[in-house]
Parts: C-alpha cells; sequence; structure tokens
C-alpha cells in the first residue's frame, strides 16, 4: 500500500510539475529573452529556479490525488473489504499511508528549507533587474523605508553590515505633526558615530519650493544599521532557521514580527499537511464499489482535500493581515480538518 501511494503521488506531481512549468514558461520565456544576450542557457536557468517552487506547492495536492487514487483501485478490487474482513479497523487499514506521507513531509520539510527557499531568494532577485545577468549576492538590500520619530527614511540599497555599512540614493522625508516641511536627499551615507553622515546634501522647502545645498550633514541620529539592513525580510526566500535569527532581530529593533512569525509556524505546518490527506481523502476507501457510490466518495474526499488548501491560505493572509494570531493563523486549519477527517472517519467507519 505505501509503495502504490507514492508511486501514484510522485507520479502526479511530476505531470503537474511538467504541465505547470510549461505553461509559466509561455508567459516568461519572452521577458527573459527580451534582454539583450539572453538565450536558451538564461530558459534553463529560470526552470531550475522557479520549479522547486512548483514542486514545493503542489506536492500536498499530488499527496491527495494519489491517497484518492490508491483507495479507489483497492476499494474497486474489494481489497479494503478483505481487510476489514481480516479484522482490521479503518485507521489500521489506512497507517500505511500515514506512515508514508508522514515520511513524504519530512522530504517536503527539508527540501523547501534547503532548496526552495535559496531558489525563491535568487529568482526574486533576477526578476528585480528584468532577468539581467545576477550579480553575487553579498547581502545588500534595496528599497529600504526605516521610520526615525516622525521623519521617514528611504535608501535605494545598502551594502554591509553594522558600522560598515553603506547607503546608496538617501531620501530624508522630514515630517512635523504627520505634515511634510522639507526633502533632503543625497546619493551615499554611511555610520558616523550613532548618526548617519550623508553628502553631498540638498534640501527642498515644501512651503517655499527652494532648493538648497546642505554639504555634508548628519541625520538619523539613534537609527542603529540593523534597522536598515533588516528593512526588507521576504520570509519565502529564508530557510526555517534564517526566518528565526531575522525575527529575534527585528523584534530587538522594534520592528513588528507578526506576519513573519505566522510564515514561521506555517513551514512546519504547511509539510505537515501531507500527513491530513491520507485521512481526508479515506471516505474513498470504503463502502461498497458496486454501490455506485464510489465516484461520489472519491469527490467528498477531493472537496476535503481542496477546501482545507482554501481554508489554509485564507487564515494565512488574515495572518498577514494581523487579523489572526501568527500560531493560529498556521495551524488552525491543520487542526480544524485534522478533527473534521476524524470525525468523518469515526462517524462512518468506526
Amino acid at each position: 500500500m505505501g509503495r502504490m501511494f507514492l508511486i501514484r503521488t510522485f507520479g502526479i506531481l511530476a505531470a503537474l510539475v511538467l504541465v505547470l512549468q510549461s505553461l509559466d514558461l509561455l508567459s516568461e520565456s519572452g521577458k527573459i529573452l527580451a534582454y539583450p544576450g539572453n538565450h536558451d542557457t538564461q530558459v534553463w536557468q529560470y526552470m531550475s529556479l522557479r520549479a522547486p517552487q512548483i514542486v514545493s506547492r503542489f506536492l500536498p495536492f499530488s499527496v491527495l490525488l494519489g491517497t484518492i487514487l490508491t483507495l479507489i483501485q483497492m476499494n474497486q478490487n474489494s481489497e479494503v473489504v478483505a481487510l476489514k474482513a481480516s479484522g482490521l479497523s479503518a485507521h489500521q487499514v489506512l497507517a500505511p499511508l500515514l506512515l508514508a506521507s508522514l515520511g513524504v513531509a519530512a522530504l517536503s520539510f527539508a527540501f523547501n528549507d534547503r532548496i526552495v527557499s535559496r531558489a525563491t531568494a535568487a529568482l526574486d532577485r533576477w526578476q528585480k533587474i528584468d532577468y539581467a545577468p545576477l550579480p553575487p549576492d553579498r547581502g545588500d538590500r534595496t528599497n529600504v523605508w526605516v521610520r526615525d520619530g516622525d521623519d521617514l527614511i528611504e535608501v535605494e540599497s545598502i551594502r554591509g553590515r553594522g558600522p560598515d555599512a553603506q547607503l546608496r540614493g538617501v531620501t530624508l522625508y522630514d515630517r512635523t505633526g504627520g505634515s511634510l516641511v522639507s526633502i533632503v536627499r543625497a546619493p551615499a551615507g554611511r555610520r558616523d558615530g550613532d548618526a548617519w553622515r550623508i553628502s553631498p546634501a540638498t534640501r527642498f522647502d515644501v512651503a517655499s519650493g527652494a532648493v538648497a545645498p546642505l554639504g555634508s550633514i548628519l541625520v538619523a541620529r539613534g537609527v542603529r544599521p540593523d534597522q536598515f539592513t533588516l528593512g526588507s525580510v521576504d520570509a519565502d526566500g529564508l530557510s526555517f532557521g534564517g526566518l528565526r535569527a531575522a525575527i529575534v532581530d527585528l523584534s530587538d529593533a522594534g520592528r513588528p514580527t507578526k506576519s513573519l512569525e505566522g510564515s514561521l509556524w506555517h513551514k512546519l505546518s504547511g509539510p505537515l499537511s501531507s500527513i491530513l490527506m491520507p485521512l481526508l481523502g479515506a471516505v474513498a476507501a470504503f463502502g461498497l464499489a458496486r454501490s455506485g457510490q464510489l465516484f461520489v466518495r472519491a469527490v467528498v474526499g477531493m472537496a476535503l482535500g481542496f477546501t482545507y488548501f482554501v481554508a489554509d491560505n485564507f487564515a494565512l493572509a488574515m495572518g498577514n493581515l494581523g487579523a489572526y494570531p501568527p500560531f493560529l493563523a498556521a495551524w488552525a486549519p491543520f487542526l480544524l480538518f485534522f478533527l473534521i477527517g476524524e470525525a468523518v472517519l469515526i462517524r462512518t467507519e468506526e
């Protein structure tokens, strides 16, 4: 049963990846080849970065469909009837599938943590520069916003960390009581004591419309370097350990972390959703095949599985908006549908 389940699961996954990757290339290959000098090598590079994302997203769907196909075949061949006649309960019949799905969940977590996160980070960087040659990743950050009291600071890019951080394209929005007073711009900035020295700076006065040169000035006193380097954190592009460390750093810097905490918990609950699929699809295993209800049972199993994915995405979105606590956003759909699957199985078969 376990071997049959795994063969069908990964066979369906391979077919889904092949179809979806082909459809994705139809929309992206033109953008890739539009950059001068890009050829089929860059198309293959894009496929190598995009395929892990597709595998990660559709692995739970494949587990659900693999479960239903396996159980339908066993039901049609009266194998489930034979197993129950030998004295096995419904949970014992499903035990091989549950154990195999536990292995799939562990494999999924390792794959997401080691491969998908790196591929996502690299693909995001590549798409931001319109598929130009990808520069080496030195931990630089782009388009960073930092609040300094009422003032807002925008930095086009920051290189380095700690006291060695170098700012490029600095814009300071000087505000008083929520109203914009002036805009200070400078092409470069560096750490100077507990402030940042930017030069050569110019100041645009909103009231008069006059522009005045300021030379080298100190701004953003008390703003730490980590507030710039942590200004943009992509949860999908970080491993579990990397995201946890980023959350700790952001929390120490006084930055909001609720949405990232939800994503951190979801890095655990997401792969574990594979364990739910045999339970939700188990309704297709039972009932007599000759009763004519086998197709209906398969549809019910698919409906339960796809409803879980809808609820999971909805809860995660509500967590990102701050409407749900992070732990609830990540684990509530899993626990809810675990109870639903158990209730259906016990009510109908136990």
